[in-house]
């Protein structure tokens, strides 16, 4: 692990491990970074977004030099809907999808420069009776396989389509739903998802971070089934899996309204048994108690077993070794939103 992405509510900061961990940054101040990833050829993306301007794809070579896309995802005018944040990229192919606030997936082909809406989603029928949870009505997490396509939204549920984006049906059996639905099955805070990865071996084999628990899959999300042992709470936002090992993380935070570490002890914990059972994950946490929450990007993993994640509170947390060891970075961020490690 060389180099951290790090976006915030005031910014972009990019680490580098140069016989030590120097900044860099911020990059585009005054702006809120909600998004990192990479294009097909390379290219590096940013994902910026504004209360007030909109939301902004920016491409990059080198991380130096950034260029805003002319043509980024963005909805008709006559739809009366505003987008206001990138929350994630996902690269499958020679295909970039990008998941936005208010809820929605677009693709490019381009290498980032032009984007086009999945009207599949962003049209379903259901869309009237969306509601937004705490954070927004956000497309927050892609999962691809090959025309297979997984999408969680916040605060509506998991989104499957078996057509390449054409259409798409809901899959939350099992889950527990943090609301009463409605008729048509969707609602507020209903089946609110936060976190969603994927095993890329076995693609059907799918864990969710939800408002409600934590939950598997290994039929692609027709069932899903609780798993929890040994979390000290089963809500939370992030999570992520370092593939080579099969290794799951989370950070457990209280439920719903506090948001904090349970009993103030901050530390991400982590399943090599695809979450049957959960475990502190290594040594290194502070002793000192923490009151500050992990946001759903906010962490990331690498090939290699690098692991970073960010807090609320600005302190970034990295793992050499699949999180056997972990260290507090000398740094205070602002809020941070994203986490990506290159």
């Amino acid at each position: 692990m060389q180099r951290i992405a790090i976006g915030t509510e005031k910014g972009g900061y990019f680490l580098d491990r140069n016989g030590g961990w120097q900044v860099d940054g911020p990059r585009f101040p005054g702006w809120k970074v909600s998004a990192f990833g990479r294009a097909p050829d390379g290219t590096y993306l940013a994902g910026l977004g504004s209360n007030w301007f909109g939301a902004s794809v920016h491409r990059s070579e080198d991380f130096d030099k950034w260029e805003q896309v002319e043509t980024g995802p963005s909805y008709p005018a006559e739809l009366n809907r505003k987008l206001t944040q990138i929350w994630t990229f996902h690269t499958a192919g020679e295909k970039i999808f990008a998941g936005v606030d208010q809820a929605g997936l677009f693709t490019s082909e381009d290498q980032g420069i032009t984007w086009d809406p999945v009207l599949g989603l962003n049209e379903h029928e259901s869309r009237p009776i969306w509601e937004p949870g705490f954070g927004g009505l956000c497309a927050h997490h892609i999962l691809t396989d090959g025309d297979r396509i997984w999408v969680g939204i916040s605060a509506v549920g998991v989104f499957r389509s078996d057509d390449g984006g054409k259409t798409f049906g809901r899959f939350d059996e099992g889950v527990t739903p943090a609301g009463t639905p409605d008729e048509a099955g969707v609602g507020s805070n209903n089946w609110c998802v936060h976190g969603l990865v994927a095993d890329p071996d076995h693609p059907d084999s799918i864990w969710r971070q939800d408002h409600m628990g934590v939950y598997r899959t290994t039929n692609g999300g027709d069932t899903w089934t609780r798993i929890e042992d040994g979390l000290p709470s089963g809500f939370g936002f992030t999570m992520r899996r370092h593939h080579a090992s099969g290794t799951l993380f989370v950070v457990p935070i209280e439920a719903s309204e506090n948001r904090v570490p349970v009993g103030g002890h901050l530390a991400a914990y982590r399943s090599t048994d695809n979450g049957d059972s959960w475990n502190v994950s290594g040594t290194g946490w502070p002793r000192a108690e923490q009151f500050t929450g992990v946001l759903r990007n906010a962490m990331d993993v690498d090939a290699d077993g690098g692991v970073a994640f960010g807090t609320t509170g600005g302190q970034v947390y990295v793992s050499n070794d699949v999180g056997e060891h972990w260290e507090q970075l000398p740094f205070s961020f602002p809020r941070i939103l994203t986490v990506a490690v290159i």
